[in-house]
């Protein structure tokens, strides 16, 4: 069972605070990464689940002003620190949050605990050996689709997890090797895309929404 006091013990912490369709949300979040790092290699394992990316935030505020269907039920994946599945459970979405690196499971359960979501199913998954029995009406995701060597695992969740009339919301920028991935995935899949530009202190960040259902 979770303990915060566990939790507070073994990491230290920074909170950032967000608003999201009008509603606070504390995000717990690592003060240092240093612990995380390979000083061998930088670039191996290298902690993105320690931040939280501008698509992170889209997915969590889209989530939240869709109209919630009690029946439907949602699959996040590499969920991270957890902001987009506490955020959906916040507004009423039945959802599970799913993540392999087991510190990002770790604040994700504080983070689920101090935002009043302590009942949010949190689970680990490996998308090379994905264990889940249940299937899912959607599957969610921010920042997926920048290794090559997901595209494979990323597939077959995707055909054994999404129910067959369901649909895939992903995340992200449009780099090269996503841009590549998308464009296998119509094989299978019908693919709808929104831009979304981002505007901070004069700066302008674009990401991607993705919808896709599978082709009858």
């Amino acid at each position: 069972m979770f303990s915060l006091e566990s939790f507070n013990k073994e990491y230290e912490t920074k909170t950032t605070e967000l608003v999201i369709n009008g509603r606070k949300f504390q995000m717990l979040l690592p003060n240092d990464l240093t612990r995380f790092i390979d000083p061998d290699d930088v670039f191996r394992g290298f902690p993105m689940w320690a931040k939280i990316w501008q698509a992170s935030w889209v997915l969590a505020d889209y989530l939240a002003k869709i109209p919630v269907e009690s029946e439907k039920k949602f699959l996040e994946i590499g969920a991270g620190a957890g902001l987009v599945s506490i955020v959906a459970a916040s507004f009423g979405h039945s959802i599970t949050l799913t993540e392999f690196n087991p510190d990002a499971l770790q604040f994700s359960r504080a983070n689920a605990f101090i935002n009043g979501c302590s009942q949010l199913p949190i689970l680990e998954l490996d998308w090379n050996r994905p264990q889940l029995t249940a299937t899912f009406d959607y599957i969610v995701a921010s920042e997926v689709t920048y290794k090559k060597k997901d595209w494979a695992p990323l597939k077959k969740l995707f055909r054994t997890c999404l129910n067959p009339d369901g649909e895939i919301i992903l995340v992200g920028e449009m780099k090269r090797v996503a841009k590549n991935f998308y464009q296998i995935l119509e094989n299978d899949f019908n693919l709808r895309m929104q831009k979304i530009v981002l505007r901070t202190s004069g700066e302008e960040f674009a990401v991607y929404l993705i919808r896709m259902t599978a082709r009858s």
